[in-house]
């Protein structure tokens, strides 16, 4: 039996285990199991490793999609350009990592807003942010980070004020603010200065429309949430993985 599972921590709610399962039953793939793995430090990954030899893939989420480059044998273009990994495929001994957060993002970017703002903020600066920036320079949209801090390319989120609110369309959310079960947060910005032309995306899937969500909505902007990019993103994971054994599902 090939292994695959998600590493990260913690792991309470899992998207992909159920998602895998579900996928192998509906497409008669035998011979695959997807479970979860919480690590509570990226260093017990060697461990994981040697204690379960049958593993051939995994998922890298939240806090590891960084930390866990520097345990990779061999990088992808795209983690080499972006520092971030959330797929390894492990092969004769090999980790191998890929992101395909980005393939996930850009598809579900594109087609949840036609008409695409030039000008982005992207609320968190960790993994997903990283696929994110690397995106918005392929479309060449503008961007800047907003975080606690201030920094060089950065904002904090006080200085995010009406202005930049009413000159920036295109507001995306990296981090866990309004994830379930803490669905009554979201970023600290003025959302009275959001329009009709403004677009908000929340890589959160659970709950379906976060707070940050409903109070875009509510301003008349268009908004996505996470979870056609983690369905893309998973399938690309996929890909990879059963290329990597022959497999052609």
């Amino acid at each position: 039996m090939k292994k695959l599972g998600l590493i990260g921590y913690p792991l309470g709610h899992s998207f992909s285990k159920k998602y895998f399962s579900d996928k192998f039953i509906r497409k008669g793939i035998s011979g695959y199991e997807y479970d979860t793995y919480p690590l509570t430090s990226i260093t017990e990954l060697t461990a994981l490793i040697e204690r379960v030899p049958e593993l051939v893939g995994l998922n890298v989420t939240i806090p590891y999609k960084e930390l866990v480059t520097g345990y990779l044998h061999e990088k992808s273009a795209v983690v080499k350009k972006t520092g971030a990994c959330n797929c390894i495929s492990i092969e004769n001994g090999k980790l191998i990592g890929h992101n395909t957060d980005v393939i996930g993002f850009e598809q579900s970017l594109l087609n949840s807003f036609p008409n695409l703002p030039n000008k982005a903020l992207v609320f968190g600066t960790g993994g997903a942010a990283k696929a994110v920036e690397y995106v918005l320079r392929k479309l060449s949209i503008e961007y800047k980070l907003v975080s606690r801090k201030p920094g060089v390319h950065q904002y904090s989120y006080e200085q995010v004020s009406s202005e930049v609110i009413k000159d920036t369309k295109l507001l995306i959310n990296t981090t866990p603010t309004g994830m379930a079960p803490h669905i009554t947060e979201a970023p600290q910005i003025p959302y009275e200065n959001i329009g009709p032309s403004h677009c908000l995306f929340d890589l959160i899937y659970n709950p379906e429309r976060t707070l940050f969500l409903q109070k875009g909505e509510q301003q008349g902007a268009t908004v996505q949430n996470g979870m056609e990019m983690l369905v893309l993103q998973a399938e690309e994971s996929w890909k990879i993985w059963s290329a990597a054994s022959g497999n052609s599902h």
